[in-house]
């Protein structure tokens, strides 16, 4: 059975098999690291800024979030295309037509892995959205 693979940095595919129904959103369904990669896990990033105020609003959260995963990427040398799993947490229904264009800002047209889901609440009480990183190099 063929795939349709993308290569990142001669390393990393994103795969989405023939046979398998086309991704639902920006996302593949498998990214594949080589075996000698240095894999990188980050902690949920949420939506506070420097000053650590947390917006009220889901897509401030949102863009906050995006700003913190790029300084968190390039604070290790890092770059959106190492990513190769996304996990969001969101307690409120995401703004898709705001979500996806910070979405694109950062991955481009690489999108990693991803899993989305709704949840009750996050660690703090006015966090609407947490995001998990993994990345390889």
């Amino acid at each position: 059975m063929k795939n349709n693979k993308s290569k990142v940095n001669n390393r990393i595919e994103r795969i989405n098999p023939i046979g398998v129904p086309a991704p639902v959103g920006k996302y593949s369904h498998i990214t594949k690291i080589p075996r000698d990669s240095e894999i990188y896990v980050s902690s949920g990033q949420v939506g506070v800024d420097f000053r650590g105020n947390v917006p009220s609003n889901l897509n401030e959260q949102v863009s906050n979030t995006f700003s913190n995963i790029s300084s968190l990427l390039s604070s290790q040398g890092l770059d959106p295309d190492n990513v190769i799993k996304v996990n969001v947490w969101a307690t409120e229904q995401i703004d898709w037509d705001f979500f996806y264009p910070k979405w694109d800002e950062l991955f481009g047209e690489n999108s990693p892995s991803m899993t989305v889901a709704y949840i009750s609440e996050l660690g703090w009480p006015e966090l609407k959205i947490e995001i998990e990183v993994w990345a390889a190099k």
